[in-house]
């Protein structure tokens, strides 16, 4: 049998810090809705494929700050509480449905019976199957060898923009301490929060104003043992930014700073590349094969038989409603059809299996043994965003494993197969729309970045003051404080204010999480301890138990010959 190459498919997953931060319309119950939507059935779809022998060979990435939640058990007990709520809305539903006076009431009678099943399976299986603890869950699915884990930045940092090294490396030193703690094992890659990289480069401390050579991000990877990291394709192969066009939703008057257009690199995706200062490998998103996903346009969660997002009914809140097409107003869509639509997914994941086969064939001549298609998406768009998407990553999976030619590998399955062959280097870039910074610093956003770089250097001056310390009370309070300048460094908060998704709650959310550093800051500089305050924040902002303030420190990474050339020329 002729191997034509490798797919590597990787699933992204994060949500911001939501724990007893709100409810509705942002809070905890989006978190709630995930783990209904894609994380339970993600789950109930690799263990079902695991039953019939298939090892699904998925890289999932979970960051540190969601599966800190998902172990929660004030979390735990509030998505038994929301589903049973959902429950009993929907019971409210069944009780109405059908009526004669109401248009169409013997189908919304039907979708609402759908959903008390759907939801009643769902609490069934938190409960009984997974018994609360999803993170568990997927740690046993990765010792059974049906998936590979990866971790993240700690609270999803955007890392090229933090002001100092410590906090690049307490970010990602964090993230792979809570992955030892729920996994029980190291991790072997990272998803760079928002893909974002940045090489290494002459930048003025927050601090002295002096400038330095600041490592590139792979170093900070290197020295916390991780193996590999994705990237966007444009990074390796060059493209003109109105090439990407990886679309967030509408911008309220965004002064767009493009990336420069950068000249083919002759470089493709099909390989996994190492990083020329570090041996730290990369492997690019396939855009062709991505496509078929992400396009609002052409993409498959676009089809008009899928369920329709956002058009609520007035009652219950149920989504009784289908797509029905791209011009359709959400007043006239039509009424969703579950059958039809899972139907819908066995189609198209035949054309994606397809379009990876015939990607791999053709580039087999050229790529040789390295041949690969990696593509990536946020996890959270297969059940929440597209309700039937798990259904058709379960079909492409268990396709893609009967494909004649095709190897279904984790990330590292594939590197230890197939070595990179080259070494390569990274410009600065994200997989934001345009491929650049702009997303998270913006007319918008720009306030933001002054404020965590005072905070930066503030905790760098606590460690400095407080380098070792002894008092169990002192130590909880600047423990607590990197929790909060952690909290505080997260990339949701910039990407929420720039959409306007969530302004008003984003900027509270960080401002409140400024503001609770400092209180911690002043207590630790001041001696004077206030006792319920400490108790409080402790509470309330609680995750990464065993963090230690002193993960806050500079890595010993002198520059590499590669660097010192950066050094030398500016």
């Amino acid at each position: 049998m002729t191997r034509h190459g490798s797919f590597v498919l990787m699933l992204h997953s994060h949500l911001p810090y939501y724990r007893k931060a709100g409810m509705w319309p942002f809070g905890e119950e989006n978190l709630y809705d995930c783990m209904a939507e894609t994380y339970l059935p993600l789950l109930n779809a690799l263990n079902e494929l695991k039953a019939e022998g298939v090892r699904a060979h998925v890289t999932v990435g979970i960051t540190p700050i969601l599966a800190e939640q998902l172990a929660d058990e004030h979390l735990q007990n509030g998505f038994i509480k929301f589903i049973k709520g959902r429950i009993e809305v929907i019971e409210q539903d069944l009780l109405m449905y059908p009526d004669p006076e109401i248009p169409h009431s013997e189908h919304k009678a039907f979708l609402a019976d759908y959903y008390l099943q759907y939801y009643t399976n769902i609490l069934n299986d938190f409960t009984d199957k997974y018994q609360k603890n999803l993170v568990q869950a997927f740690k046993e699915l990765q010792d059974a060898g049906c998936v590979e884990v990866t971790t993240s930045g700690a609270t999803h940092g955007f890392l090229p923009l933090l002001g100092t090294d410590e906090s690049i490396q307490a970010q990602i030193r964090t993230g792979v301490e809570s992955y030892k703690k729920h996994f029980g094992r190291a991790p072997k890659g990272i998803w760079l929060p928002e893909c974002a990289y940045r090489p290494a480069e002459n930048l003025a401390d927050p601090e002295t104003g002096e400038r330095k050579l600041r490592p590139g991000i792979e170093a900070f990877l290197f020295e916390n043992d991780i193996k590999y990291f994705f990237t966007e394709y444009h990074a390796i192969e060059g493209s003109n930014t109105s090439d990407i066009r990886r679309d967030f939703g509408v911008y309220r008057d965004i002064q767009y700073i493009p990336l420069p257009n950068r000249p083919a690199t002759g470089l493709t995706t099909h390989e996994g590349y190492w990083l020329k200062n570090y041996p730290v490998a990369v492997m690019g998103r396939n855009n062709r094969a991505s496509f078929q996903v992400w396009s609002a346009a052409h993409g498959y969660p676009g089809d008009g038989l899928y369920r329709e997002f956002h058009r609520k009914d007035s009652n219950s809140g149920m989504k009784y409603w289908r797509l029905t097409s791209k011009d359709a107003d959400l007043g006239d869509k039509m009424l969703y059809d579950p059958v039809l639509a899972f139907n819908q997914t066995k189609h198209h994941a035949e054309h994606f299996v397809s379009l990876v086969y015939d990607v791999l064939k053709e580039n087999q001549p050229k790529a040789g043994d390295q041949n690969l298609v990696m593509v990536s998406f946020d996890t959270e768009l297969y059940g929440h965003w597209w309700f039937e998407g798990v259904s058709w990553l379960k079909h492409v999976i268990r396709l893609l494993h009967q494909a004649q030619g095709v190897d279904v590998e984790t990330a590292s399955e594939y590197l230890e197969k197939h070595p990179p062959q080259q070494a390569i280097e990274l410009p600065e870039s994200t997989w934001g729309q345009g491929g650049h910074y702009w997303v998270w610093h913006n007319q918008h956003t720009n306030w933001m970045w002054p404020i965590i770089h005072k905070a930066e250097v503030r905790m760098r001056q606590l460690c400095r003051q407080f380098p070792h310390e002894t008092d169990a009370t002192k130590r909880r309070i600047l423990n607590q404080a990197l929790r909060e300048l952690l909290l505080l460094q997260s990339s949701d908060w910039p990407f929420l204010v720039t959409t306007f998704q969530a302004k008003d709650y984003a900027v509270e959310r960080f401002e409140q999480h400024v503001a609770n550093f400092n209180q911690l800051a002043d207590m630790a500089e001041s001696g004077k301890v206030n006792a319920p305050v400490l108790d409080t924040l402790e509470e309330a902002d609680n995750p990464f138990a065993n963090i230690d303030y002193e993960w806050f420190e500079v890595a010993n990474m002198p520059p590499t010959e590669q660097e010192q050339l950066v050094l030398e020329t500016v």
